[in-house]
């Protein structure tokens, strides 16, 4: 009793005086039922981690761990992050998986260079537009869902393509935790709990178009329906998958047994892809291109993806004092949504496949284009009309890591829509990706539907540097609203000051509009949508410069790791949106 007593008048003085330098809660405020921090930002949800010799940041704890456990082991970054993507593919199969498609860029030590991959998959060689057109029935798009929507999947090369230059484990080490873990099961978090059985009730809705849920209901079902929070899951099916991959490699999926089963279920129900697509796919090495902001140079790739719409965003908005307008102020949203407009217009008309089509990119991404765009925003009234149609939220993992070496990886991959089109090829425990369905119909865009073409896609990785060094591996999931995700991160760490968690955590806006590289014209300004942490008098001056403002939308989920070269520490932060962490070692 007397120890302890001494105990706490030796710890008193410095309680008090922690005590005294942190803000004093707003009692007048309305209750959030969120508790107080003892230190930094008062809305972020948890410190950042960190780690001297690896870290790593993913969607599910599962991952995360994986993920650190294969750095422990040895491995490099790049190993790291299949493993937990592996891992994703089981525990979080409504946003990922080897049905779908996957980019990434790399940082290599070694080289002092960074390295990108697009492992996006094409068209079926053997549906032409016309078959295609035929096929529509008058339909003005081709549908989200069902065989239509069906394009070659590239993950599992995309994998062994980044393994072949950046591993040092053997796939079959790499593999072995989600094949463990598929094979015995794991409980469902919560985020995707609520995420299966909000998709499944898509999928139901949409059975027109897939024509047959049995397959998926067969795979990712538990007693009878979508597992809820903290069932036991397994996959057995994929485990074996993931089994013949680690034994056989890429070509078991692409030339071998899983292509033939491919084959066997796609024409037994109609879907286009075939065993010849698969065995013409192939990964690209790509150079990630940049725009400087501020102090830093700013990494995406180029198109087929989404990533250039980041930097035309900020190259339109270094012209402004943003510190100035205040965080999330009314004037701060209106001008970033503005020039969001901007960007979205250029990426309706002109982001496409570039061995179909020439883009602009020099252009798109210059200084005088950007002052061009730039004059065009009012800062009084938001624009109605900016150009030229709408896609639905996209579902996606991101995943970062980083290992003692100082390789660094920035990997995101997707089915697009939750469990992609819905069609599950029978006995392999993963659904096939919806990316052919974000072709547009019309012959003269640059997106227009061809055989063997590389669908407009959503999914960005990205990457900051400074003085040519790394500092920021990060990335933003959910569909279209990831380049407006990317550069509120961004900005909320150059800008504000932020740590690499309150970056993420810090309220968001998304706008969404019928600009999409699909087809489709924005004629009233599109749809803003405002997290609860942005206030009434804000969303009252958005309204009164002519913002519509939704009800609500999707806001993404963020993963990130900053390097700190000084310390030689890496920083860790993951979205309080989904259900995983960031961890370092």
């Amino acid at each position: 009793m007397r120890s302890t007593f001494r105990l706490m008048l030796l710890i008193l003085p410095a309680l008090l005086w922690q005590a005294a330098c942190q803000p004093v809660a707003d009692q007048s405020a309305p209750p959030t039922g969120r508790g107080d921090r003892l230190t930094g930002a008062p809305f972020a949800t948890r410190s950042p981690a960190v780690g001297q010799h690896g870290m790593a940041s993913t969607s599910h704890p599962l991952a995360t761990q994986t993920a650190i456990d294969i750095l422990k082991q040895g491995g490099s970054a790049v190993d790291a992050a299949i493993a937990a993507n592996a891992v994703l593919g089981f525990v979080e199969a409504n946003n990922c998986g080897i049905g779908g498609d996957l980019f990434a860029i790399v940082w290599d030590e070694a080289s002092g260079r960074l390295h990108g991959l697009n492992a996006s998959g094409r068209a079926p060689l053997g549906q032409s537009r016309e078959d295609l057109v035929a096929r529509l029935n008058g339909a003005d798009r081709i549908p989200l869902h069902g065989p239509l929507a069906v394009s070659v999947p590239g993950a599992v090369d995309g994998w062994f393509t980044l393994h072949e230059r950046f591993g040092v484990l053997p796939m079959e080490d790499i593999l072995a935790p989600a094949i463990r873990h598929a094979r015995e099961g794991t409980p469902v978090t919560q985020v995707v709990g609520f995420s299966w059985a909000q998709a499944h009730q898509r999928l139901q809705d949409h059975i027109h178009e897939i024509g047959d849920l049995s397959s998926f209901e067969n795979t990712w079902f538990v007693d009878g329906r979508t597992p809820p929070e903290g069932a036991i899951f397994r996959n057995p099916d994929l485990a074996a998958t993931y089994e013949r991959l680690a034994a056989e490699g890429r070509d078991a999926f692409y030339r071998g047994a899983v292509a033939d089963a491919i084959d066997a279920w796609a024409r037994r129900t109609n879907t286009p892809i075939r065993k010849a697509d698969l065995e013409a796919h192939e990964s690209a090495w790509v150079d990630p291109v940049s725009v400087p902001y501020r102090d830093v140079e700013v990494y995406e790739l180029p198109p087929n993806g989404q990533g250039v719409a980041v930097l035309q965003i900020l190259r339109i908005l270094e012209g402004f004092d943003l510190q100035a307008m205040g965080h999330n102020s009314a004037e701060y949203l209106h001008v970033l949504v503005e020039a969001k407009k901007l960007a979205f217009a250029d990426r309706a008309r002109h982001y496409a496949d570039p061995d179909f089509a020439d883009i602009p990119l020099e252009r798109l991404l210059s200084a005088d284009y950007a002052a061009e765009q730039r004059s065009r925003i009012d800062r009084a009234r938001a624009m109605e009309r900016v150009a030229t149609g709408n896609l639905e939220h996209g579902d996606t993992v991101y995943l970062t890591v980083a290992d003692a070496n100082g390789n660094m990886v920035s990997l995101i991959q997707s089915n697009f829509l939750e469990f992609g089109s819905g069609m599950t090829p029978d006995g392999l425990g993963f659904a096939l990706q919806s990316r052919g369905s974000q072709f547009s119909l019309d012959p003269d865009h640059p997106n227009a539907y061809a055989p063997g073409k590389r669908p407009f896609h959503t999914i960005i990785p990205g990457f900051v540097l400074r003085d040519g060094r790394p500092l920021l591996a990060f990335g933003v999931m959910g569909g279209p609203f990831q380049p407006q995700g990317q550069v509120q991160v961004l900005l909320n760490m150059i800008e504000f000051g932020m740590n690499v968690q309150e970056a993420g955590d810090a309220a968001r806006f998304s706008h969404s509009s019928a600009l999409q590289p699909t087809g489709g014209t924005m004629t009233d300004g599109g749809r803003l949508a405002l997290e609860s942490g942005i206030g009434p008098d804000v969303r009252e001056e958005l309204a009164r410069r002519g913002h519509i403002l939704a009800a609500e939308d999707y806001f993404g989920g963020y993963q990130a790791i900053l390097r700190d070269h000084e310390r030689g520490v890496y920083h860790g932060g993951a979205d309080m949106r989904k259900d995983g962490n960031a961890l370092g070692f």
